[in-house]
């Protein structure tokens, strides 16, 4: 009987430590601070936007890409707003890198570069370029002052996380344009048709 209750005692000390002092409830670790959790957020808002320019890109049928919303002559056709992305984010994110743009078709005013083949592959090349610059990015170097690159030299410093956070933005807005081009046509965004796989609400 003895060696009954020592055991049992054993037992009850050794499980002391998982017992929460409050209710007898085991006590769950607090989560774990994130690393970089600026840079994390930045990455992916890039990285989910990118999904769905690349898929817009794709998924319009190549004889929409002429097409245009309306008759005002300062209106983009579908293949010059996907152009229009294209050029922007080589300009955001050279900027992030202190480096001068890559050397590539202007793919919005350039009309032999706005074949569907070509602007598919122009997009996947951008958004390429640009992940090296948010793949790269910490909260340490986030902060960090860049000098921009122009067409006429140096521009001023500005903070690189602004520049890149200013391309999701720019990214997100041109997006929302190209939404209004499929639902013209009765076709469904790539966000939504990602929602509607994942049973969330999109475009």
């Amino acid at each position: 009987m003895k060696k009954f209750l020592c055991s049992v005692l054993l037992c009850g000390m050794a499980a002391l430590p998982a017992i929460s002092q409050g209710g007898g409830a085991a006590q769950t670790p607090p989560p774990a601070t994130p690393t970089d959790p600026l840079a994390t957020f930045v990455k992916g808002s890039f990285k989910q936007i990118s999904t769905n320019l690349i898929g817009s890109a794709e998924q319009m049928p190549e004889e929409n890409f002429s097409m245009k919303l309306g008759t005002t002559p300062e209106v983009r056709t579908f293949a010059a707003m996907i152009g229009h992305v294209i050029n922007a984010n080589y300009f955001f994110c050279s900027q992030a890198k202190g480096e001068a743009a890559p050397k590539t078709p202007d793919y919005e005013r350039d009309a032999t570069a706005q074949s569907k083949d070509s602007l598919v592959k122009g997009m996947h090349a951008a958004i390429d370029y640009c992940a090296s610059a948010y793949d790269s990015l910490t909260d340490a170097t986030a902060m960090q002052m860049v000098t921009t690159q122009g067409p006429n030299g140096p521009g001023r410093p500005q903070l690189r996380v602004a520049i890149l956070i200013r391309n999701v933005g720019h990214n997100n807005e041109e997006y929302g344009n190209l939404v209004g081009y499929f639902r013209t046509k009765n076709l469904v965004p790539p966000s939504t048709a990602a929602a509607a796989s994942g049973g969330r609400r999109g475009n």
